[in-house]
């Protein structure tokens, strides 16, 4: 791989940098819910209606998530797959996901681009205060942790494109998944 990038500017690098490193952290996220939904783990509606609990997500009174389309909260937790839950999302929703998707990337954008000296994946937000640490960025530890995040974050893209893949097209996962 390197000797594709062998003539191109810093700026590039950083650019494959910055989203190989966004993918991973989506792709993370992604596989924690698809293994959530998998093993028909639910999220209880506080507040919500009685008898929505994590392992039975039916409720007495439905909460709609479309009414225009019918579909309750009920109905996306107890699709068979993760798959069917999110084509059970009516495009109004889709819509809501991509512009706030959109906010994200042009706040990630500006604070990655537009102010100098940021290394990849920096966008500002650390509520841990893993770079508030003694060495900071330049720190072994933090080096050590960035490198397992952008390890972690290529294993989980080939799995949920591993899991997705056999939801959609059954048997093109041979090995066990959840």
């Amino acid at each position: 791989g390197r000797k594709i990038l062998e003539d191109s500017p810093e700026s590039a690098v950083k650019w494959f940098q910055n989203a190989e490193i966004k993918h991973g952290r989506v792709a993370m996220v992604a596989t924690i819910g698809y293994m959530v939904q998998k093993f028909g783990v639910h999220f209880p509606l506080y507040l919500g209606p009685t008898g929505s609990n994590v392992f039975s997500p039916a409720s007495d009174e439905a909460w709609y998530l479309s009414t225009s389309s019918g579909v309750t909260f009920s109905d996306v937790a107890s699709a068979a797959s993760p798959m069917e839950a999110a084509q059970m999302v009516p495009a109004a929703g889709w819509l809501q996901i991509f512009f706030a998707a959109g906010l994200f990337e042009a706040t990630a954008y500006n604070r990655q681009w537009n102010q100098e000296g940021r290394i990849p994946g920096d966008y500002g937000y650390d509520p841990l205060g893993f770079t508030k640490r003694e060495g900071g960025w330049e720190s072994e530890e933090l080096k050590s942790l960035r490198l397992k995040e952008i390890k972690n974050g290529r294993v989980a893209m080939m799995a949920i494109a591993g899991w997705v893949a056999n939801d959609m097209i059954p048997g093109a996962l041979p090995v066990w998944h959840p």
